[in-house]
């Protein structure tokens, strides 16, 4: 066992408890001692992590996740190899709660590992650190064959934010076959500052799922593309009133006013979120056309979309005032 903390009464009887025969009794005391431990305990922590008993393991790879020595990163990563799946999640959550760029060069000699599990543990991790040394493993694992490898490598790309990965992450976007990966993909384009995403994230919001497509109305708010307002007003009529709601708020943000008769028309669905979301549109894109619809629902029986409404009434309203004085 390691050290022995003579000094301070509360560890040492945890120390003792540590070294137990009964393995609940480990586990326990590993518990007490998280809660009152400092950085000079976390050695403590590590060597729990090789216990033989697998609950006491994932109780200190799970305690861990305060703790980022070296020494502490370095135990976490053995652990990814635990043959007990708990100790093997355990251990992975730990290293995405990593904040120190330091420790990616820990990280990094494990980025592209043969065990998928291992290797999403570490693009996982890598994403929050936002290293430059993490752009290449991650473009690498765009390839993987497992989708939960390349939906982590996506986010790591997307964090990073470089210019030369819009193309791969728009081909990911338009022709990956797992649906969450493109959903993810089609998040991630939203840093673009040009349009040579924009006919990727066009098509997107004409994919099968439901999901993607919302993605990409969201996205294309995002970047502000004018040229996304027609498409943007079919996504009006989208099967899932999630993606419409979506669009109208994009719709809203790119100030579109082609898209003021499809939002009036929006202001009569029968779900209220979307008769919330095309009021506050059409106070962002403050045409007075859209005024006596909007007036026409500060009856409304939601409180949020009379809400909404007598928010884009002001909007619209002061923006009159202006354009008279």
């Amino acid at each position: 066992m390691t050290q022995v903390f003579n000094d301070d009464p509360e560890i040492r009887a945890i120390q003792e408890r540590l070294q137990s025969p009964d393995g609940e009794v480990r586990r326990i005391a590993i518990l007490d001692l998280a809660d009152i431990a400092g950085d000079e305990h976390a050695p403590l922590l590590v060597a729990a992590l090789r216990d033989p008993h697998a609950a006491v393991r994932a109780e200190a790879a799970r305690s861990l996740e305060a703790f980022e020595s070296e020494t502490s990163v370095v135990g976490l990563l053995a652990r990814l190899d635990d043959a007990d799946t708990e100790v093997r999640e355990a251990a992975a959550h730990s290293l995405s709660e990593l904040k120190d760029p330091a420790s990616a060069t820990l990280l990094l000699p494990r980025a592209n590992d043969a065990d998928s599990f291992v290797q999403t543990a570490i693009l996982r991790a890598l994403r929050e650190l936002r290293v430059a040394a993490s752009y290449e493993p991650a473009l690498a694992a765009l390839r993987n064959a497992d989708p939960v490898v390349r939906r982590e490598a996506i986010s790591v790309l997307g964090y990073l934010k470089r210019p030369e990965a819009l193309a791969p992450l728009t081909e990911i976007a338009a022709n990956d076959t797992d649906a969450d990966v493109r959903r993810i993909a089609t998040g991630a384009l939203g840093y673009a500052t040009d349009a040579s995403a924009l006919p990727a994230l066009l098509s997107a919001l004409r994919d099968p799922v439901w999901q993607v497509r919302e993605e990409a109305a969201t996205t294309l708010g995002k970047l502000g593309f004018a040229e996304a307002a027609g498409r943007l007003i079919e996504a009006l009529q989208d099967n899932y009133w999630q993606t419409r709601l979506r669009a109208a708020r994009s719709l809203g943000r790119l100030r579109s006013r082609q898209a003021v008769p499809a939002l009036i028309q929006t202001l009569q669905h029968e779900h209220s979120n979307l008769r919330k979301e095309a009021a506050l549109a059409l106070g962002e894109i403050r045409v007075a056309a859209a005024l006596p619809a909007l007036e026409g629902l500060q009856a409304d029986p939601d409180p949020e979309v009379r809400k909404a409404v007598r928010l884009a009434v002001q909007q619209i309203q002061a923006a009159s005032s202006v354009e008279q004085a």
